[in-house]
């Protein structure tokens, strides 16, 4: 069981996170991974342990890939539920820290969700591209990864995919004991994920924003 401290500091912080994801796709204000300003966080958890990021695939993503004739597959620790179109990514580690809203600190979500050992390969005319070690950054709203073309790699570290809360729906904390789940989130490609994707491929038909899915985080809580 959590102490009542310790379960609402991590209440706190998940909150924050939820807040964060919602407020990609702002045009109002640059945001970065950085705080723009010192001050003491409401809530920190400086270890995440668990337990996954999970992505329903848009049916127009799934038929926009194999009209390609390209093959998706899982790497290393991803599933891929092939009856409901589920893509899984367990969390390795990573960090977050959440900041009163008040404070000025901005971003007020700030750290790392890691997804090392796992990620997606696609398949098509001779070409195979790997994109995997992902970093879910919630003060910037977008998901980076390793890109890897025919076993050299392209990019350690690119931005692939944009995370629109705006879709998001509220914290829920009940129904997976032990976690906090976030779940709404869209997931799309970025400019630059886009343009790798078609020069490799040797296509126009992928766009920045180009529907993913939506995903579902899943944190796993401290013990007491």
């Amino acid at each position: 069981m959590l102490s009542l401290k310790k379960k609402s500091a991590v209440l706190a912080l998940a909150a924050g996170l939820t807040l964060g994801l919602a407020a990609c796709g702002s045009n109002d204000e640059e945001v970065g991974s950085e705080p723009s300003a010192a001050a003491s966080p409401v809530a920190a958890l400086t270890e995440l342990t668990g337990t996954s990021t999970a992505v329903t695939l848009d049916a127009g993503f799934v038929e926009g890939i194999t009209g390609l004739g390209l093959t998706p597959a899982t790497i290393g620790g991803a599933t891929l539920d092939a009856a409901t179109g589920v893509l899984s990514f367990p969390i390795t580690g990573g960090n977050a820290t959440y900041f009163d809203p008040a404070s000025g600190v901005t971003p007020f979500v700030t750290g790392s969700i890691e997804h090392e050992g796992s990620g997606l390969q696609l398949t098509g005319g001779g070409k195979v591209v790997k994109l995997e070690d992902f970093v879910v950054d919630p003060g910037t709203s977008t998901l980076t990864g390793k890109v890897t073309v025919d076993g050299a790699v392209a990019f350690e570290s690119a931005p692939l995919f944009f995370l629109d809360g705006s879709t998001l729906m509220p914290l829920d904390t009940t129904s997976t004991p032990g976690s906090a789940v976030l779940e709404g989130t869209t997931v799309s490609l970025t400019k630059e994920a886009a343009e790798a994707l078609n020069g490799v491929f040797g296509t126009d038909a992928l766009a920045e924003f180009f529907k993913v899915g939506v995903a579902k985080i899943t944190l796993e809580l401290p013990a007491s």
